[in-house]
């Protein structure tokens, strides 16, 4: 790109000096251009014609996410209930990054505290939502898909009485990012102040949410309806978003592309009434009837005026002449490869493979769909591990723990937790295991960190193992899965690897007797 030419100017300086010795005044000159350009070291920092029209903002986040929010919110609502793109854009990434459920496994110290916790969070998972719809993954998987379309989505903890018959007292409300009062400032006492619906302390940490209790859009009657935003506090709010700048909110993941969605979309539609006026007019004849001086037949109003109407079939018919042409749609050479560029572009805005949103695998080959899907699942891991289980999911463990404690049921509310995202489908099994089994031979990982890989809890299937190869010796059989019996080239062990000195294996303890 051609570099803007200098600006400085010959001054009367640079008169004076060259009157008296020339180059001097050249070397002074050539060095006032010299710094001038280093002051200009970033092209996209000029100002001129190259750039006009450019027009930014130096605002905080807030400012500006607390003016566009609600309608990129409303705009990219409606592109997911209308657009297909934008439709398959968020249900891929939703797939991807909870799927079928974020999986917690206690792992504390104490072995049969774990047990106990991990049974009883299975039982209160499914029991979970306040509004009684799905469980603790249908909550998390609505959770990130009002966070994709919304921007943010807010989980309010519900203690519910002991008589309400759950096993922990405790329930999970979502509310969209509509419910917080945005338009709530205030200054207080003490340094503590509320912005766009959010009340901080002096220490500027966040103390408590500002939100109406009824949705701002509700339809039901106004009188119904509470349109007073309440105060509750923070610790009963887990507040789900991505932070791109240091900000309160988020915005909806697709603005980038909302744009250029639209844009396709008009693009599409008025392609299509091309396409289909000019398969409707068939010709056009050239006669003499002075009294056919539109398109036949003509349809006219109650007032008497002409509508003009194209049908299939159609003829026209113009005045003068005796002829008749026949109508020869324009071609669309290119078009194709047109929409797959703004394809593309589309599906960079929604940080989605182009196959993966649009289905088309025409233009990939195996190597070249691996590399690209390495780099969106290590954009889903960041997400995971730095939005998702953060910021939701921690914070409802801990709910959990404190209720499951508060109620009596286990000893502590500090309980540590692994977290198990779900595993990616591969793309090759064969080689993803067997790089698998050579990492976990080689000591790189654990059989349990493998199995925890795939979205299981590694107790759990141990202990399924256990009680399948203890019913497998019961019985004498012997199956190729056994590495007791089976060596992994599918022969027979001399010996029990589990067996010391020659002794003869001997069948594992039931596991229930323990």
């Amino acid at each position: 790109m051609t570099k803007t030419p200098p600006t400085i100017r010959w001054g009367l300086i640079d008169r004076a000096v060259a009157l008296i010795s020339p180059q001097a005044a050249s070397q002074r000159y050539a060095a006032r251009i010299a710094l001038g350009n280093l002051r200009r070291a970033y092209d996209g920092s000029t100002k001129g014609r190259g750039t006009d029209g450019w027009t930014t903002s130096g605002k905080a986040a807030d400012a500006e996410i607390g003016l566009a929010a609600p309608l990129l919110r409303d705009r990219m609502r409606d592109l997911v209930r209308n657009n297909p793109l934008a439709a398959k854009a968020v249900a891929v990434l939703v797939n991807s990054l909870v799927g079928t459920g974020i999986r917690p496994r206690a792992a504390g110290a104490d072995k049969a505290l774990n047990k106990l916790v991990d049974d009883l969070w299975a039982r209160w998972a499914d029991q979970c939502d306040a509004d009684g719809h799905t469980d603790f993954h249908g909550l998390l998987s609505l959770a990130m898909r009002e966070t994709i379309e919304g921007g943010d989505v807010f989980a309010l903890r519900v203690r519910r009485p002991r008589s309400a018959g759950l096993m922990v007292p405790l329930q999970i409300e979502l509310k969209e990012a509509d419910h917080l009062d945005a338009a709530k400032f205030e200054d207080r006492a003490g340094g503590a102040r509320i912005r766009y619906g959010i009340e901080h302390d002096s220490a500027g940490r966040r103390t408590a949410y500002w939100m109406y209790p009824d949705h701002p859009g509700d339809a039901a009657p106004v009188f119904s309806r509470r349109f007073e935003s309440v105060r509750i506090p923070a610790d009963r709010v887990a507040h789900l978003f991505e932070r791109q700048r240091v900000q309160s909110r988020g915005v909806p993941w697709g603005t980038p592309a909302m744009a250029a969605l639209r844009d396709v979309d008009d693009w599409q539609r008025a392609e299509l009434v091309r396409k289909k006026t000019e398969a409707c007019l068939v010709g056009i004849v050239f006669g003499d009837d002075e009294t056919q001086q539109s398109i036949a037949p003509v349809v006219q109003d109650a007032d008497g005026n002409r509508i003009e109407q194209f049908e299939p079939g159609l003829i026209a018919y113009a005045r003068g002449g005796k002829d008749i042409k026949f109508n020869q749609p324009a071609s669309t050479a290119g078009v194709y490869e047109w929409h797959r560029v703004q394809l593309h572009i589309i599906a960079a805005g929604w940080r989605v493979p182009y196959e993966l949103m649009t289905g088309d695998l025409s233009q990939v080959n195996f190597s070249s769909s691996r590399v690209g899907l390495n780099e969106f699942r290590r954009m889903v891991e960041a997400m995971q591990w730095q939005m998702i289980i953060p910021m939701f999911c921690q914070p409802i463990w801990a709910w959990f723990c404190e209720a499951a404690f508060a109620a009596g049921l286990i000893p502590t509310a500090d309980v540590p937790v692994e977290w198990a995202p779900p595993k990616f489908d591969s793309v090759n099994p064969l080689q993803d295991a067997t790089t698998d089994l050579l990492e976990t031979r080689a000591g790189f990982s654990t059989i349990a960190q493998q199995i925890a890989k795939r979205g299981y809890d590694p107790r759990k299937v141990l202990e399924e193992w256990q009680e399948f190869a203890l019913l497998a010796d019961t019985m004498n059989l012997i199956f190729d899965s056994d590495p007791r019996k089976v060596s992994r080239g599918g022969q027979v062990q001399s010996q029990d690897p589990g067996s010391l000195d020659g002794e003869t294996s001997k069948p594992l303890p039931d596991p229930s007797q323990a």
